[in-house]
């Protein structure tokens, strides 16, 4: 039976890819470590929690010993684990350098130490940095990162790199666009929005709103990393897009929209430091090399993720109430 060891399996991305993966492949062990902080969440996968071939562990990626420990019953490492949010990258880098760099320093020591079959580091298109109004970042695209959350995640991107070609182990590399979907954690734009509109209150929008992201849902996400763990090529960095470009006022008026809200709303506010102009990956690579593409529209994807919030408004309290205690 392969064992899988996710890193970060309890937080929006890692959660799903969690849940996904066990359906992919009932016959997979998952050893799911998490430092539970204040975005990761175990109610994410209350739905799969007695699932025989499931298995938590609360705990840092920081800490060697137990990562070593977790490594040497492990055959792949899936390393979803991050500080994540720029807005608090800016206000607290120190911790985004422990997490992002040291914590992937110590998987891949204990990765190379112990022989891993296969190492898959999430990054992000934050790490090359910000496009104007045309153009795309591909896989050999310079890193360019201008926050210290996409600064650290390049620095553990290129961790990544040097133990490959230093040592030669098998790693891989994702870089994905803007996620959207089920259990994202309420600081994030459209579960944010949603449950401010829900309390009738305004939803601030930085600077002029014509900030550009590309969204990709977060399943088809799940699926990509799915191939690359089966099919990817060791040493290879693949981008994973939804080619789905709105800019954050599109956003907010979908969501306006879908929960009979006006445009009064809407609240400008001064824009973020720093704040990327246009993100936008090319995914030829993997669309050819692996034959994947996103399987869920725009449309269809952006409904399912409103109504899932809007029908659970119990789960964004509950991890509110997580973060304040």
């Amino acid at each position: 039976m392969t064992t899988l060891l996710v890193t970060g399996g309890a937080g929006f991305i890692g959660s799903c890819f969690v849940r996904h993966i066990l359906n992919r492949n009932p016959n997979y062990k998952i050893i799911n470590l998490d430092a539970l902080t204040y975005c990761g969440n175990l109610d994410n996968l209350n739905d799969i929690k007695d699932n025989p071939n499931y298995s938590f562990v609360q705990g840092n990626i920081c800490d060697k010993n137990l990562v070593r420990d977790l490594v040497k019953d492990s055959d792949c490492i899936i390393n979803f684990a991050a500080e994540t949010h720029v807005d608090n990258s800016i206000k607290n880098p120190s911790i985004f350098l422990e997490t992002n760099v040291k914590g992937t320093l110590n998987l891949l020591e204990a990765a190379l130490e112990l022989g891993i079959e296969r190492y898959i580091q999430i990054s992000t298109d934050e790490v090359y940095g910000s496009l104007d109004k045309e153009g795309y970042f591909s896989e050999t695209s310079p890193l360019s990162p201008n926050s210290p959350y996409s600064a650290t995640k390049a620095g553990a991107d290129m961790l990544v790199r040097s133990f490959y070609e230093t040592y030669k182990l098998p790693v891989m590399t994702t870089r994905c666009s803007n996620n959207y979907g089920p259990y994202q954690y309420p600081e994030k734009l459209i579960p944010f929005f949603v449950s401010r509109l829900l309390n009738n209150e305004k939803v601030p929008i930085y600077g002029d709103g014509l900030n550009v992201r590309d969204w990709l849902f977060v399943y088809d996400h799940c699926e990509a990393i799915n191939l690359v763990l089966h099919k990817g090529k060791v040493g290879e960095i693949y981008n994973i897009g939804g080619n789905n470009e709105k800019t954050n006022i599109e956003m907010t008026n979908l969501i306006l929209q879908m929960m009979d809200k006006d445009e009064t709303y809407i609240e400008f506010v001064q824009d973020r430091l720093g704040h990327d102009k246009r993100y936008a990956i090319n995914s030829n690579k993997i669309s050819t090399q692996l034959g994947w593409k996103p399987s869920t529209t725009f449309e269809d994807g952006i409904k399912t993720t409103i109504n899932w919030y809007l029908n659970n408004p119990e789960w964004i309290n509950n991890v509110k109430k997580k973060k304040r205690s």
